[in-house]
């Protein structure tokens, strides 16, 4: 039985929930989210919003940012690379990103905060990733970054998927650069 536990990656307060898991000959169930538990971390939102996708090896999807909304994010199937980067201008962490890998061999978790562009490469055909989100989606209120953008240097896993470039939707495709 794992514990329920976070990492802090010193990035905002963004975190890498490690969350309770039960595994026998059956297979393994876990527990997706527990309020209390969450709050004890000092992850303290209401989720009134859950999204699944379901995302081909290679699909990249992102950057997008609500300056307002929180996500918890995890894979339910498959493999992704996560990148988080923190937009809020006041920061002392303005612009830095951290990446990481999520999988449905690891009952983990990622959290990000209000105010971070968030996306993911799927590594795995048919991966599948769950968000909640702290407020119902307003494409109005969502930002858009390059996942190439230079002032960034993102160093996304390309070479693990086949090809080397992303598949990425029109919207993506055309996100802005940052301002230098």
């Amino acid at each position: 039985m794992a514990e329920f536990t976070a990492t802090d990656f010193g990035l905002g307060a963004s975190k890498l929930v490690a969350t309770q898991s039960f595994s026998d000959a059956r297979g393994f169930l876990f527990e997706s989210y527990n309020e209390p538990k969450y709050r004890a971390l000092g992850i303290d939102h209401t989720w009134p919003q859950d999204t699944v996708s379901v995302s081909r090896r290679g699909v990249l999807r992102g950057l997008h940012c609500d300056p307002r909304m929180a996500k918890l994010v995890q894979v339910l199937h498959g493999a992704v690379y996560d990148v988080f980067v923190d937009m809020r201008a006041d920061s002392p962490t303005y612009r830095q990103w951290q990446g990481v890998e999520l999988s449905d061999r690891f009952q983990q978790q990622l959290y990000v905060p209000p105010g971070f562009a968030h996306g993911f490469l799927a590594l795995e055909e048919g991966t599948v990733f769950h968000y909640k989100f702290s407020l119902t989606w307003n494409p109005a209120r969502e930002l858009g970054l390059r996942w190439d953008d230079p002032a960034l240097q993102i160093a996304w896993p390309l070479d693990s998927i086949p090809g080397g470039e992303p598949l990425l939707s029109p919207k993506d495709a055309a996100a802005p650069l940052l301002a230098r």
